[in-house]
């Protein structure tokens, strides 16, 4: 199992650190034994050096992710990198993303949200075999709609989920609530 993304600076123990939300409801739960978490508090370039090289020895076979307040991708902000190679990126998270970590309970206020985060870049995830997008609430919509129904933009990172020959995603009726009527009827 490979981690999408971290923050930079943020230590495990944190309530918002991803590996910690890895850790408790993943991977101790179910066994696994075999993981590679990014570790924020560490030296960004050599983490995702690592984390490079045992990605390139084990291709992902499905990718779990989430779409973003801002269509982002992983921590894939706008305007997302549509083209590096490089399996992970330092990126700079934009103010609405980070906005959405406050909003979700993770963070009590906007300066306690870091502004850098690792980051699984886009041409990594969609080397994934199959992508599976979970991507509920009302306040998703917007992004659902641009995402599906928008053109393919880097201001937009979600949206190269229609390149993929084997995405799929998962949607509720409020996250699905501004698109067209025949795209609604498949959710």
């Amino acid at each position: 199992m490979f981690h999408l993304d971290e923050y930079i600076g943020l230590d495990a123990e944190h309530p918002a650190s991803f590996r910690k939300y890895l850790q408790e409801r993943l991977i101790r739960p179910t066994g696994i034994t075999n993981y590679h978490l990014l570790e924020g508090e560490k030296e960004p370039r050599e983490v995702i050096s690592q984390a490079g090289k045992e990605l390139a020895a084990a291709p992902v076979d499905i990718a779990f992710v989430g779409i973003g307040e801002n269509g982002h991708l992983a921590f894939n902000d706008p305007p997302a990198d549509f083209q590096t190679e490089a399996p992970y990126l330092i990126v700079e998270l934009d103010e609405a993303c980070r906005r959405q970590q406050v909003g979700e309970g993770w963070f009590a206020e906007l300066a306690e949200v870091p502004r850098r985060a690792i980051s699984m870049s886009i041409r990594q995830i969609l080397k994934s075999q199959e992508i599976i997008a979970c991507v509920p609430d009302a306040r998703k919509a917007q992004a659902v709609k641009a995402c599906l129904e928008g053109e393919i933009s880097p201001l937009v990172p979600g949206s190269i989920l229609q390149q993929h020959a084997n995405a799929t995603l998962y949607l509720d009726q409020d996250s699905a609530a501004l698109l067209s009527p025949e795209l609604r009827r498949m959710v």
